[in-house]
């Protein structure tokens, strides 16, 4: 499955972490706070596992979704929408 994780985190250590988490899980990363790739179940439940055990449920704000590759497919892109070099094969020939 697609994945999109998207944050807001205040504390600059945390939020390098959870990059890091991402780019680890193979997610790639098409702005700051935005990263994009294939997981499967298990691995997008680690990948909540472990950022949860990061984040500040107060002040911290992250999300997971889950997309079909088909909605991928109908995803519309305008101006800068991401940087396509960021992004593997691919997810970039879900695009075109």
């Amino acid at each position: 499955m697609i994945i999109w994780t998207l944050y807001d985190i205040k504390n600059d250590k945390v939020r390098t972490k959870v990059a890091k988490l991402c780019k680890l899980a193979g997610l790639y990363r098409v702005q700051y706070s935005v990263f994009l790739g294939s997981l499967n179940e298990n691995e997008k439940d680690s990948l909540n596992l472990q950022i949860e055990e990061l984040v500040d449920e107060e002040t911290d704000s992250v999300y997971i979704f889950p997309m079909s590759k088909n909605e991928l497919r109908q995803t519309v892109l305008l101006g800068q929408a991401f940087d396509k070099k960021l992004v593997s094969d691919e997810v970039k020939a879900m695009f075109f």
